[in-house]
């Protein structure tokens, strides 16, 4: 049972994501900012669920260090890029290679996440 809800969670986000890059495309900042948000709460779902699984050495994961400017559009697609992989290793029964993506993922939509909130509370516009 864990394991399908950690794959709907994952398919959840990737959909949430691509909602997010058309919103992007649109230039509506709500639901830009709305569709992150729900991808984000998929994710961390998911690395709930793995973690009841097994415990990983998933501190040990680590991003690339942080950019000063980052672009929205092409971290969302890097965010779905890793949670495709994740998928795929899923569905491979390859469920350590599945979480650390999933991990790595998460570190990336939460960098996005961040700078919208803080664009929001400076009430800056996103220039999307």
């Amino acid at each position: 049972m864990k394991q399908e809800n950690i794959l709907k969670a994952i398919t959840s986000t990737i959909a949430h994501l691509e909602n997010s890059m058309e919103a992007l495309v649109k230039k509506d900042e709500k639901k830009v900012v709305h569709f992150t948000w729900r991808a984000e709460s998929d994710l961390e779902y998911a690395l709930f669920l793995f973690s009841l699984l097994h415990q990983d050495e998933s501190s040990l994961w680590k991003l690339n260090p942080h950019t000063k400017q980052l672009e929205i559009g092409p971290s969302l697609v890097s965010t779905q890029d890793l949670l495709k992989e994740a998928k795929d290793s899923f569905e491979a029964d390859n469920l350590h290679e599945a979480h650390k993506k999933t991990w790595m993922a998460r570190g990336l939509l939460l960098r996005v996440h961040d700078f919208l909130e803080k664009k929001q509370r400076k009430g800056e516009n996103l220039r999307l």
